[in-house]
């Protein structure tokens, strides 16, 4: 962490994107709070939820405006890092942390509905974003939006974007809008499983480098303008991305191949858990309200 100071306060925490999730979160209280009592049926919002938006807040701003986001420009295992809690993470926490009455004024939005129409459907989601996500991890593709001043946030954005997509089938909350029996949710995150499976094997069992981004200087240096002041970076007369003096680039790319699996292998088994469990308490409780009432003559009297 000592070495990445020489980038600057700037790239190490960017403020200007602290900020944006400061207003975020100054937002969201204000909307479950002070101003709640102006929307009919808006329920108080419970801590746990209150702690779920939080909590994927704040690690969003520490995957993009944080130390992690500067790293993953240096070594690629941080990057895989960034990306696995960015959407595996993240989503599911913003989404588990809006009240169903914030929710269904989102999903009124002209924009959110046409978008839940089309790919928020299960199966185009579950397709649109596996395919996004392996297609941004073509060396060719990765290369060239890494090096781009547009085309990264852009192609981050969709990719976010198509994340919440494909959670929604499965964290909805809105009783108007399952799509997916609980069953077919454990189905639902299996399948999502095994898309992300061939991105991450081809990572970790490329036995030489991929990504330009993390071996031609050039490249690299290109790539670190996104994220640090230009006169900065022209001043340290870096050669590249070996001045951090990590582990050998193969090496790094199989851990970033290998940490992307395992967090999503954590997350998603934990997701299939909570949508398990929530099932069998759902049942269990049908049977209980569904179960015939004891004749009079078995019932024991007070």
């Amino acid at each position: 962490m000592n070495n990445l100071w020489i980038f600057g306060f700037e790239a190490l925490w960017s403020p200007i994107f602290l900020s944006m999730m400061i207003l975020v979160l100054v937002a969201y209280f204000l909307i479950i709070g002070k101003y709640r009592s102006y929307i009919p049926h808006a329920e108080k919002v419970s801590k746990k939820q209150q702690f779920y938006f939080v909590t994927g807040i704040v690690l969003l701003y520490l995957v993009k405006g944080g130390p992690i986001d500067l790293l993953g420009h240096i070594i690629f295992s941080a990057h895989m890092t960034e990306m696995a809690i960015l959407y595996t993470v993240v989503p599911p926490l913003l989404l588990l942390g809006l009240p169903n009455w914030l929710l269904e004024r989102v999903i009124q939005m002209r924009g959110v509905r046409l978008l839940l129409s089309t790919v928020g459907k299960p199966l185009v989601a579950l397709l649109f974003f596996n395919a996004l996500f392996s297609i941004y991890h073509l060396p060719v593709v990765f290369d060239a939006v890494k090096q781009s001043y547009i085309g990264h946030p852009i192609f981050l954005a969709i990719l976010f974007v198509s994340a919440l997509l494909m959670w929604w089938p499965v964290l909805n909350p809105l009783p108007d809008h399952q799509t997916l029996s609980e069953i077919k949710k454990i189905g639902y995150m299996f399948a999502n499983g095994m898309l992300l499976t061939p991105a991450c094997a081809l990572i970790i069992f490329a036995s030489t480098p991929l990504f330009a981004t993390y071996t031609d200087p050039q490249a690299w240096m290109k790539a670190m303008e996104l994220c640090v002041p230009t006169d900065t970076l022209s001043s340290l007369q870096l050669t590249g991305p070996d001045f951090l003096g990590w582990i050998p680039v193969v090496e790094d790319q199989q851990t970033g191949g290998v940490i992307m699996k395992i967090i999503q292998e954590i997350v998603y088994g934990t997701v299939i858990g909570y949508v398990f469990f929530r099932w069998a308490r759902r049942e269990r409780e049908k049977e209980k309200n569904e179960a015939p009432a004891l004749p009079p003559y078995l019932q024991t009297k007070p």
